[in-house]
C-alpha cells in the first residue's frame, strides 16, 4: 500500500502519492583466484542480474524484486599471487616487497577480468557505481595502506577492510562451499572460532579483523552462480556465514 502527503497547497489540499528513494545496497564482493577459470561467467550473470556497462546484460531471475545494488568485486591474487610466494621462498623478499607484488598481483586478476568481461572498473571507493565495478586495488591501497605487510594479511582481509570503508556487506566467492568441520559444512561459525585455523577456506588475518570491527563475510561457492545471486539479495543459500558480531 503506498504511502502519502499532503500537497502543502491548502486552496487544493489534494492528496498525491509519496514514492520512498530506494537505498542503494552495496556489496562487496572477493572473488579468489580458485576461481580463474569461472570468474568470467560469473562477473557476466552478475551483471546480467544487477546491471553494469558490459552489452547485452539486461534482465534476470529476480529483476522483478531488484533495488539498486553497487556491486564491487575485489579480485583475489590467485597464480599471479603465488608467483610472488615463490619468489619470497627463493629469494626472501622484504615483507614490505612482498606486500606490494601480491596486491600487483590481485590487480593482474582485475586486468583478468575486465579482459574477459568488459566489466567497468574503478581505483577508489569515494563513489561506487551501480551495477557491477571491479577494483584495481594497488593505488588506492598503496595510498591508504590500512593492513600489515604479512602473508597473513591476502585478499581477504582486504576485501574486508574495503567493504568497512564502503559500508558494505561482504561476501566471498570461492571454489568451495564454506567451512567445514569434520566432514560437514558448517552453516554460522563465530569468527572467534576461526582464529589461527590455517586449513580453513579464508586467510589467517579474517577472522580476527570481522572480530574486532563485528563484521559478517559470507561464503559461497562461486562454481555456482546462482548461489552468489541470492546471497547479494540476501536469501538463504547454501554455504557459511563466518559471523564477527557475536
Amino acid at each position: 500500500m503506498p504511502e502519502f502527503f499532503t500537497s502543502g497547497q491548502p486552496n487544493r489540499g489534494e492528496i498525491i502519492p509519496f514514492r520512498k528513494e530506494k537505498k542503494t545496497m552495496r556489496v562487496v564482493l572477493k572473488i579468489g583466484g580458485s576461481l580463474i577459470k569461472e570468474a568470467p561467467v560469473l562477473v557476466k550473470r552478475l551483471a546480467k542480474e544487477f546491471g553494469s556497462e558490459i552489452p547485452e546484460t539486461s534482465g534476470g531471475e529476480y529483476a522483478a524484486e531488484r533495488l539498486p545494488f553497487s556491486i564491487l568485486i575485489v579480485p583475489g591474487g590467485g597464480i599471479f599471487a603465488d608467483v610472488v610466494r615463490e619468489t619470497d621462498e627463493k629469494f626472501s623478499l622484504g615483507s614490505d616487497a612482498a606486500h606490494w607484488m601480491a596486491i600487483l598481483g590481485m590487480e593482474q586478476y582485475a586486468c583478468y577480468l575486465r579482459d574477459k568481461t568488459g566489466a567497468i572498473v574503478i581505483e577508489t571507493i569515494a563513489e561506487l557505481p551501480q551495477g557491477v565495478s571491479i577494483l584495481f586495488p594497488y593505488r588506492f591501497l598503496r595510498k591508504e595502506d590500512p593492513l600489515p605487510h604479512t602473508w597473513d594479511v591476502t585478499s581477504d582481509t582486504i576485501a574486508a577492510w574495503v567493504a568497512k570503508q564502503a559500508g558494505a556487506a561482504l561476501i566471498k566467492a570461492t571454489d568451495v562451499d564454506g567451512i567445514f568441520r569434520d566432514g560437514k559444512l558448517v552453516r554460522e561459525i563465530s569468527a572467534a572460532c576461526c582464529t589461527g585455523d590455517r586449513a580453513s577456506c579464508i586467510d589467517p588475518a579474517l577472522p580476527e579483523f570481522l572480530r574486532e570491527n563485528r563484521m559478517d563475510c559470507l561464503i559461497v561457492n562461486g562454481k555456482c552462480p546462482d548461489r552468489v545471486i541470492r546471497a547479494v539479495y540476501g536469501k538463504p543459500v547454501h554455504g557459511t556465514m563466518v559471523k564477527g558480531n557475536i
